[in-house]
């Protein structure tokens, strides 16, 4: 198929990356051009913006950091609105908010273009493996026309209901993901202060029912005291931001995502925006008396 993917940042690069390696026609944008380099290299065109990028396009992808880059790159003055043709599909692998995602189904509806949301999950690791979960959100025939591209990029493809319910759905998940990495920071402080072999721990609890992904990969980094980038904390405060705006609107109080959105917009104001998001054990560390 004839692909456009827009953003190629920590996710969007490895993304792209496989759905050229899966046999589609892939034209990239990205707002720094020197990001496109490497897809080129491996055979895609580049496009002088995102617009251009649409032009005969059957799929758009547009994988940016927040509602306002989305909505730039979709309806701005060089937006994907103004390239693509009626019935090309975009599809956004953002993840925005709910309400934004609508109003952009609406305004490319208006000019007979489709839209599906389809935030994902599984961070840089499954970004590079192609194994990341999708949650998508728009008209089932839409997500079977685009399924073949997502099925480069992901193993778990589950349509949730219309647009927006992607992104509702990963609003939970991050919210999960939130009180799941604050539970094994505090595990891991405990058992530090009780002076336990951590990684024996690990190996114990992980293959019970306090076994998780946040468990079994960055509980290392959280032992350690070192946050190597696999999803910087800086964006799930973002994702967390977005889904307290979405639970009061709905009047859902969610005391553990507002504890650890607060505790990640310090760690952001200390300078920590761009590790990784286990780095929320730093504050449980010191709190702790682990760390000055």
């Amino acid at each position: 198929m004839k692909v456009a993917f827009i953003g190629l940042g920590t996710m969007g690069s490895p993304m792209a990356l496989n759905v050229l390696k899966a046999g589609h026609t892939v034209t990239v944008n990205n707002r720094t051009r020197d990001k496109e380099i490497p897809l080129s290299d491996g055979g895609a065109k580049r496009a002088a913006s995102p617009a251009a990028a649409a032009v005969d396009a059957e799929i758009v992808i547009t994988c940016v950091s927040d509602t306002p880059d989305a909505e730039a790159v979709i309806l701005g003055e060089q937006g994907v609105v103004h390239g693509a043709a009626k019935g090309t599909v975009v599809v956004d692998m953002s993840t925005i908010s709910p309400t934004a995602t609508r109003r952009i189904s609406q305004a490319l509806a208006a000019q007979g273009i489709r839209m599906l949301d389809a935030p994902v999950s599984g961070g840089s690791e499954g970004a590079q493996k192609g194994t990341l979960s999708i949650m998508v959100g728009g008209e089932v025939s839409d997500l079977e026309m685009a399924r073949p591209v997502l099925e480069a990029m992901g193993q778990t493809i589950t349509h949730i209901g219309p647009i927006g319910a992607g992104q509702m759905t990963k609003a939970i998940n991050q919210i999960v993901v939130a009180g799941t990495y604050w539970s094994v920071a505090e595990g891991v402080a405990l058992g530090l202060k009780a002076g336990l072999d951590m990684e024996k721990v690990v190996m114990a609890v992980g293959g019970g029912a306090a076994g998780s992904w946040a468990m079994v990969n960055r509980s290392g980094n959280m032992i350690k005291n070192d946050y190597p980038l696999g999803f910087k904390v800086q964006l799930h405060r973002k994702d967390l931001t977005i889904a307290l705006e979405v639970a009061r609107e709905l009047g859902v109080t969610l005391p553990v995502a507002a504890y650890v959105e607060q505790t990640e917009t310090g760690l952001i104001a200390c300078g920590h925006g761009d590790e990784d998001i286990s780095v929320i054990a730093r504050a449980v560390r010191k709190a702790s008396g682990i760390d000055g």
